[in-house]
């Protein structure tokens, strides 16, 4: 059977991982899953060290600031996961919801997360669909779809086992990471090869199918170093809502999709986002100027959200 050929594999091959325990931690499985969201296993774990011995149960996170979450957050990017979860923590502190259905009530929390939390920390039979879960069942079924989300679901559904539910959720997951990989996936090592469709018709790397990569637009800003005699650099708060919500920036121009003529040229900053790249001129002004803001000495930046591209900004700036 699939499940018990799954699950032989994972006893034997899974990673130790410091959110997997044999003592059930929802406040783990749900931080390590939001962490883990768009961000490598490797980038996550000292981070989620650093989370729980900050913070070590739900309601100490729930009882601190947005801020304060943000700054540990630093490094870690898509910072609305950030938000989201300091909203859900202090809803979790209330009450920690073990299924579905009232899972995904909860800000930051979709489909996939619900489902991984509800089996991986409440043992229940959910199908918890991420990105190793489709490459693994688009090629041990040949699913000919460019987004089978709907259909990996489908075909989870019916191969969920009765017992070990967080087990088999995980052994899923830890399969497409370890050995059905993107790209030159180990199917020697693989313990369903014998029933895959892909590795019988020799197709493997052709499934899932592939989207025609887009071209990103980029946008353009000029960035503002202001600079008191004391060497103190003035920060503003970015609004609360939208991308890099909440986070601490030194002042900008808006960010466009036309670039401007520059009379002074400074140092070109680059950064890629998800869906644009973002190139920035550097400027210095003095510290009159229309900009509001706190006043910060280089040695405290550390202690403030500053997000990579702010960072990058700071670092270019500074030596210019």
């Amino acid at each position: 059977m699939f499940s018990e050929k799954l699950l032989t594999w994972y006893d034997k091959a899974q990673r130790k991982l410091p959110w997997r325990q044999e003592i059930k931690n929802p406040y783990q499985t749900w931080l390590s899953e939001v962490m883990l969201q768009q961000t490598t296993v490797a980038t996550v774990i000292p981070r989620f060290h650093a989370f729980i011995k900050k913070w070590p149960t739900l309601q100490d996170l729930a009882s601190v600031s947005l801020d304060e979450v943000l700054t540990e957050w630093q490094g870690l990017g898509y910072y609305s996961r950030a938000r989201n979860l300091h909203r859900c923590a202090q809803a979790l502190a209330q009450k920690f919801p073990s299924t579905e259905e009232e899972l995904i009530k909860l800000p930051g929390i979709g489909p996939y997360t619900a489902a991984a939390i509800a089996s991986i920390a409440f043992d229940q039979k959910a199908a918890a669909v991420d990105g190793n879960v489709v490459r693994v069942l688009a090629r041990y079924f040949t699913i000919n779809a460019t987004n089978p989300v709907e259909e990996v679901t489908e075909k989870l559904k019916t191969l969920l086992p009765n017992k070990r539910c967080g087990d088999f959720t995980q052994a899923l997951m830890e399969l497409g990471a370890l050995v059905c990989r993107p790209k030159n996936p180990f199917c020697p090592s693989c313990p369903l090869q014998g029933n895959c469709q892909a590795y019988i018709s020799g197709k493997v790397e052709n499934f899932p199918l592939k989207l025609p990569k887009q071209k990103i637009p980029t946008r353009y800003a000029t960035a503002f170093i202001l600079r008191r005699e004391d060497g103190a650099i003035l920060l503003r708060k970015r609004p609360p809502k939208g991308l890099l919500g909440g986070m601490m920036e030194v002042p900008t121009t808006p960010w466009e999709e036309k670039k401007k003529e520059e009379k002074k040229q400074g140092p070109i900053v680059h950064h890629t986002f998800t869906h644009f790249k973002l190139e920035v001129a550097i400027h210095h002004l003095s510290e009159i100027s229309e900009f509001e803001g706190i006043w910060v000495a280089p040695q405290d930046l550390k202690n403030y959200a500053l997000p990579t591209v702010m960072k990058k900004i700071l670092k270019a700036g500074l030596k210019f």
